[in-house]
């Protein structure tokens, strides 16, 4: 095995920054979940309506932040993104600790948080194409990706540890502090030299027409345009069998919560090692066929998770085709990301992440409820084999060739 790769200082700041954030938000996966079931003793309904109004509320207020930040330095946007965050987060263990914590704040903490989870997303990406190489995108993506699934594979158990010995509010506390540190991260990274985002011979004022400018730019590219229903199709009906999974595994077959627990932590390694074999794959084999091939693998798995049974063989079963569905995954997503940001031109990079983040959250929103609606009328169990079956669809929206040409460069202007 070769040595790694060095991207740059600025991009291992960047990444740090990315590390400390991703494993703050996994400490605290589904904690506003369980703070309103132990603190506000909040029923399934509630809970629902929480996890749901967060998305579709923040992908709303995050609309008009695409075409905002799009031509604004992406390094102070980025800060300020995740100073919010912070500030929204320590408000919960703020308001816990004089006894004022309530449901509508956990729902507007959550909206501030998606909303500015889409406007970091947006410009995170569009400063990573300035900042490395093209040729270098897939291994920045692919250490992204793995980082991620590190963090998912270490987070949630430490998490609930953490909420276990400490009370329903400690992971909160470290996702706040974690933002805190990323905004560190990104303000060393230095911004002297970011240049100034330009706009093409028009005023530099927020237009009606910039909210749809993303969605414009996605549809009307051959290459994007499939890959954008796929992708928020596959991960809207992921998401959505996730807390019937919980039923099934907890309510229905008896496994303790520690167990589901371990059942989606331990496969996580395949995360590291899909990460780890994207960039190698898509030299021997080129990026098409790894992303058409991967895209296909990948919705083979959910399926299966439909006839899980009780006990250790159960547990064991959906080990292995979580294993196997993380593993796909963590080979695409790099994949998809890079060449996402390749077919790009710079000035719309934020518009279109935006466009397709806002989108995302949405539809896993509507599709989540419409699950949990589907699953009290036929059960858990047949809810998540519809969706299953579904996922099989996917394949069908890839891209069949890779023939479509680049997008060319638009002249632009500088606009300071």
């Amino acid at each position: 095995m070769g040595a790694r790769r060095s991207l740059g200082r600025k991009f291992g700041w960047l990444w740090a920054a990315y590390a400390v954030s991703t494993f703050g938000t996994w400490l605290a996966f589904d904690a506003f979940a369980l703070i309103a079931i132990l603190v506000l003793d909040a029923g399934p309904t509630a809970v629902s309506l929480l996890a749901a109004a967060g998305l579709a509320v923040g992908a709303a207020v995050a609309l008009p932040l695409g075409p905002w930040v799009e031509f604004r330095r992406k390094r102070p946007v980025m800060v300020a993104m995740d100073l919010a965050r912070f500030a929204a987060l320590l408000s919960i263990p703020a308001a816990y600790a004089f006894g004022l914590l309530g449901f509508v704040q956990l729902l507007v903490v959550s909206v501030v948080v998606a909303a500015a989870d889409i406007a970091f997303t947006a410009a995170s990406g569009a400063y990573l194409k300035s900042l490395v190489p093209p040729e270098d995108l897939l291994v920045a993506n692919g250490r992204f990706e793995g980082t991620n699934w590190t963090a998912a594979m270490l987070g949630p158990p430490l998490g609930t540890a953490a909420i276990g010995l400490l009370g329903p509010v400690m992971s909160v506390v470290a996702n706040a502090v974690s933002f805190l540190l990323s905004a560190m991260g990104i303000r060393a990274i230095g911004g002297e030299d970011e240049p100034v985002p330009v706009r093409t011979g028009e005023p530099v004022r927020l237009r009606a027409g910039d909210l749809l400018d993303g969605w414009r730019y996605i549809l009307r590219d051959p290459a994007l345009r499939p890959l954008f229903f796929n992708s928020v199709l596959f991960n809207s009906l992921i998401m959505a069998t996730t807390p019937l999974l919980a039923v099934l595994m907890i309510g229905h077959l008896g496994f303790a919560p520690w167990q589901y627990g371990l059942a989606f932590a331990v496969p996580c390694v395949g995360g590291l090692v899909g990460s780890r074999l994207a960039r190698r794959l898509v030299t021997r084999y080129g990026r098409h066929r790894v992303l058409l091939v991967s895209g296909v693998l990948r919705a083979c798995w959910s399926l299966p998770l439909a006839f899980i049974g009780p006990g250790t063989a159960g547990l064991l079963s959906v080990m292995a085709v979580e294993l196997g569905l993380i593993t796909c995954c963590a080979v695409f997503n790099p994949v998809f990301a890079t060449h996402r940001l390749d077919r790009t031109p710079p000035d719309r990079v934020v518009r279109t992440l935006s466009a397709w983040s806002v989108t995302g959250k949405a539809t896993v929103a509507a599709v989540t409820g419409l699950w949990g609606l589907l699953a009290g009328v036929t059960g858990p169990r047949t809810a998540i084999a519809v969706a299953g079956l579904l996922v099989l669809a996917t394949p069908l929206l890839l891209p069949r060739h890779d023939r479509a040409p680049l997008p060319e460069k638009e002249p632009a202007a500088n606009v300071s």
